[in-house]
């Protein structure tokens, strides 16, 4: 073989390991942001397995109708059967998702507020007050669990946009990854105590 062709061969070679160097970056990068996904809906699981809990003790002291917690629950189910879809994953999906969970927290400080007026003495129950720490902790989780989601997604976008990068990009059929937006309203500052209606 001929020294021009050994050298051809070297930086054919050497392109290749580049090419597979960034595709394998790529690759690490998706996963992180796949795991963060993963951290938003566990962290939104979280909160939904609270919501029983919110509503049985709301219960003991109310005889109030059965659907104010029939709200709850259905709102709840709704929630919880919305998931993600990594493999498909869209500004509406997560547009969607965020939708559900966001009708889940209107439905259930909607019903217990309502019971809440009615039943006064709730406020001040010890597993009430408890419940009501351990919601809004959850929501604390959320937030940063969209944040981390949002900020591994940018670092792969960014990834996948540089050139070369996007050149193999190209290849591997990576697509940009949206991010989770605000929810409308969300510029009003959330008070998670008004679910227990002070």
């Amino acid at each position: 073989m001929k020294k021009g062709g050994l050298i051809l061969l070297v930086l054919l070679g050497l392109l290749v390991l580049w090419g597979v160097r960034i595709y394998n970056n790529l690759i690490t990068k998706q996963e992180t942001v796949e795991q963060a996904v993963g951290d938003v809906q566990a962290a939104y699981q979280k909160r939904a397995d609270q919501i029983p809990n919110v509503a049985a003790t709301a219960k003991q002291y109310s005889d109030y109708e059965s659907e104010a917690f029939t709200n709850i629950v259905e709102a709840r189910a709704k929630a919880t059967a919305t998931t993600i879809d990594m493999s498909n994953l869209t500004e509406q999906q997560l547009a969607n998702y965020q939708k559900m969970q966001d009708e889940l927290m209107s439905t259930m400080r909607a019903n217990l507020n309502v019971i809440v007026e009615q039943y006064p003495d709730l406020k001040a129950s010890e597993l009430y007050i408890n419940l009501q720490e351990s919601i809004e902790s959850c929501e604390n989780l959320i937030a940063n669990a969209r944040r981390s989601f949002n900020e591994k997604a940018k670092d792969f976008n960014q990834y996948l946009r540089r050139f070369p990068n996007n050149i193999v990009a190209g290849f591997g059929d990576f697509e940009k990854m949206p991010y989770f937006q605000a929810s409308e309203g969300a510029q009003d500052a959330p008070d998670v105590k008004s679910l227990f209606n002070d």
